[in-house]
This record gives C-alpha cells, sequence and structure tokens, in this order.
C-alpha cells in the first residue's frame, strides 16, 4: 500500500473521538458529535475536492492489497471493545445524566460511521467470511435486517417508489426516518418470507436469519437488563436507534429525488451513476471508506470502496456528506439549495 492509501486510516479517528467522550464530563462526552458535525464539516468547506480517479495500473494493484481489507476487519474487534466499554460505562453513570446521554450519542455515532458503514461495505462481499463480518457489525446496532433489505431490496428498486431508503421529492427527513426505517424493516421480512417459500422452508429453520436476528438482539438486549438494569439496556437501544437515524439521513443525501424511469409495466431502467448523489470532498471520502462515490457503487456494487470512481454523468452533491446530513435537518434550506441543482442535472425531476 502506498503512503498515500493511509489516508483511510482518518476513518479511526471516530473511535478515538469516542474513546476520548467516554472518559470526559459534562459537554465532552459529546465531543463526538462536536467533531463529526462541526469540525468536519468546516474542513471541507476550506479543501478543494478530489474528482480524480486511478488509471488502470493503480486500479489493478489497489483492487488486490489487502491493506485495504484488513482496515475494515479490524472495525469489527474494535466495535465489540467499545460496546462492552458503553455498557460498562452506562453501570458507572449517574442515570439521565449529560454523561449518560453523552455516552449514548457518542456509541450510537460510532454505530453508524463504524459498524453500519463497514457492514454495508463487507456486505457486498462474494465470501461468507466477510458477509459474516457484516453481520457482527450490524448486530452492535440493532440494524441486522439492513443485511437482508439493503443487498436484495434497495439496490434492486433505488430511485423508484417501491424503495423505502429512496428519499421522495420535497420530502421532509423526518418523515424519511419514519418511512424509511419501518419499511425497510417490514420489505426485509417480505424478501426473508419469499425466499423461504423458494426454497420451501419453513418460518422456523435456521435459514430464517431475519427470525434469527430478532432473537439473539432481544436476547442481548434482555441480557442487559436482567444483569444490570432497564436503564442501561435503554440506553443501548437509543444508541442503536441512534446509528438507524444517522444511516437513514445518509440514505435521505445519496438519493434524494432521484428516479429511474419505467420502460415497461414491470421494469425500471437499469441503475446508473445518475441515480446516485455523489461527493468528491476528500474528507468525507476517506472517513466513510469511499461511501460518498455512492454513485458507481450502485453502478457496480461488488467493486471494493478503494476502487470506486467519479463519473462524469453522477450528480454532485453541492458538501460532503457530514455537512449535508447537517443540512437535511433543516428541510426547507435542504430544498432551497438541493432542489435548483437537481432540476438542472435532471430537468424531468
Amino acid at each position: 500500500m502506498k503512503i498515500r492509501n493511509l489516508k483511510y486510516l482518518l476513518s479511526f479517528s471516530i473511535p478515538a473521538s469516542v474513546a476520548f467522550s467516554f472518559t470526559q464530563e459534562g459537554w465532552l462526552s459529546f465531543f463526538p458529535l462536536l467533531y463529526a458535525f462541526a469540525f468536519i464539516p468546516a474542513l471541507e468547506v476550506v479543501l478543494r475536492t478530489d474528482a480524480r480517479n486511478m488509471d488502470k495500473l493503480e486500479r489493478e494493484t489497489a483492487a488486490k492489497d489487502k491493506t485495504f481489507d484488513w482496515l475494515l476487519y479490524l472495525t469489527v474487534p474494535l466495535q465489540y471493545i467499545f460496546l462492552f466499554w458503553f455498557v460498562y460505562i452506562l453501570s458507572q453513570e449517574n442515570l439521565w445524566s449529560t454523561e449518560f446521554f453523552g455516552r449514548i450519542l457518542s456509541f450510537g455515532l460510532l454505530c453508524g460511521v463504524l459498524g453500519i458503514n463497514v457492514a454495508h461495505e463487507l456486505g457486498h462481499r462474494s465470501n461468507k467470511f466477510e458477509q459474516n463480518l457484516s453481520k457482527l457489525l450490524l448486530f452492535t446496532s440493532l440494524y441486522s435486517h439492513f443485511f437482508i433489505e439493503h443487498n436484495q431490496g434497495h439496490h434492486k428498486n433505488v430511485a423508484t417508489d417501491e424503495d423505502p431508503a429512496t428519499a421522495r421529492y420535497n420530502e421532509w427527513l423526518y418523515i424519511f426516518w419514519f418511512r424509511s426505517m419501518i419499511f425497510s424493516y417490514l420489505s426485509a421480512w417480505e424478501i426473508q418470507i419469499k425466499n423461504l417459500k423458494h426454497r420451501r422452508l419453513s418460518f422456523f429453520c435456521l435459514k430464517n436469519e431475519m427470525l434469527f436476528f430478532m432473537l439473539i438482539q432481544l436476547g442481548f438486549i434482555l441480557l442487559i437488563f436482567i444483569f444490570l438494569s432497564w436503564e442501561i439496556a435503554l440506553g443501548f437501544v437509543l444508541a442503536g436507534i441512534f446509528g438507524g437515524i444517522l444511516l437513514e439521513t445518509v440514505n435521505y443525501i445519496e438519493h434524494y429525488g432521484l428516479k429511474r424511469e419505467k420502460v415497461s409495466e414491470n421494469r425500471y431502467e437499469d441503475v446508473r451513476p445518475k441515480h446516485s448523489w455523489n461527493s468528491n470532498h476528500l474528507v468525507g471520502r476517506v472517513m466513510l471508506f469511499e461511501l460518498t462515490r455512492h454513485s458507481d457503487h450502485h453502478a457496480n456494487p461488488h467493486k471494493k470502496y478503494q476502487i470506486l470512481e467519479n463519473h462524469k454523468e453522477n450528480p454532485q452533491l453541492p458538501g460532503g456528506y457530514p455537512g449535508m446530513m447537517l443540512l437535511s435537518m433543516f428541510p426547507p434550506l435542504f430544498f432551497w439549495i438541493m432542489n435548483p441543482i437537481l432540476k438542472k442535472e435532471l430537468p424531468s425531476n
């Protein structure tokens, strides 16, 4: 790996900020939120975007370099260390204190940025080892259904009204949260039941992953409740919900207002880079393992993060992901900025 590719180590500044917050009191227990949604967006305003792509030789070399994979694998034990540290530190806190909520939001941020995001990358890999790592990460965020719905639902239905994770034109973020979270979960069950019927398997079998996910997640929450307290169990659930909200906020900005044309009664046009918003803002790219080059990801879902490319046809976000997530919290302002860009690049919208 070339020295310049060590830039992805910057992703681990998020767990470092969470570790700092776990040892602090008062407002410093919320430090990771300030780092992610104040410092980083400000930095992206100052720094230039980088739309360059690797040449063919660099791309082939990077695709074979296992160091990029090991950076992902490292997040799994790291996430579990923070999970148990989180549960332990809540057991030592004064419940309902400033620090109590600071720990919850800090760990929730880690769930969204490290847990679910890396799980998303690994979930697209073809081997079982990496897929199982993806499921382990999603468990820590109580978002295991994402593995099924994202790969078999979202990627099939993206940029259509059939996809709960695609934000409609002028849809407020807060409405989208509820719609996407509820209907994505129901969609995962629908996909799972359909798969079982196709394979002529019983609902109560080991192949029913949705049932397994539900039972193991509820089981872990119950263990915390029995051996610690209901407040700590609630804290874990709230952290998971916050991580899920961060994921859904990313979903919101990734496909806002974009639509695939229907070419026949039962078929939409193929997914192309133009059906996802792209961001070449360097800090967001590095922090999120190139998730921001989402246009290429949807056009080529099995391409590894380190070789994702910028395309001329993909619509470009005016800011990096952290800044756009912050902007989406103010829907009228978000629409004022995004809708003219949407109409300019995609007149049919």
